[in-house]
């Protein structure tokens, strides 16, 4: 398990955009899309291009479970739209995966009242 992880943290440290798999929230079919994110060591933020209208966002809303895929890295996590304080410095929905590099059993949530972190 550590080898993959560190494989994942390697590739978001190299690359700008990922694939995420989500569920449609109508259809239930896996829906796969590139999407544009932060990776600040730690945490994965996902940036939805068109905001909380972005089909996918919405889809997440719905099912928070998605699969991330870094150039052949592969994880599956839940995610919570980042709320509250974050919001006020950036103008787009982010959803925060958590902390990246240990087991995605292991996660904890590390918000307080902010929902923050989101693996569980």
């Amino acid at each position: 398990m550590p080898a993959r992880n560190d494989a994942l943290k390697d590739r978001l440290c190299r690359y700008r955009e990922i694939r995420i798999r989500v569920r449609g929230r109508k259809s239930g079919r896996a829906i796969s899309i590139p999407v544009w994110f932060v990776f600040d060591g730690e945490k994965l933020y996902l940036l939805p291009g068109y905001g909380s209208d972005t089909q996918w966002y919405k889809n997440v809303l719905k099912n928070p479970s998605i699969r991330i895929n870094a150039r052949g890295a592969e994880v599956e996590f839940n995610v919570v739209p980042v709320t509250a304080l974050l919001q006020s410095f950036v103008s787009e929905p982010l959803l925060d995966i958590g902390k990246v590099g240990r087991d995605p059993q292991s996660f904890e949530n590390n918000g307080g009242g902010n929902e923050g972190a989101a693996i569980r």
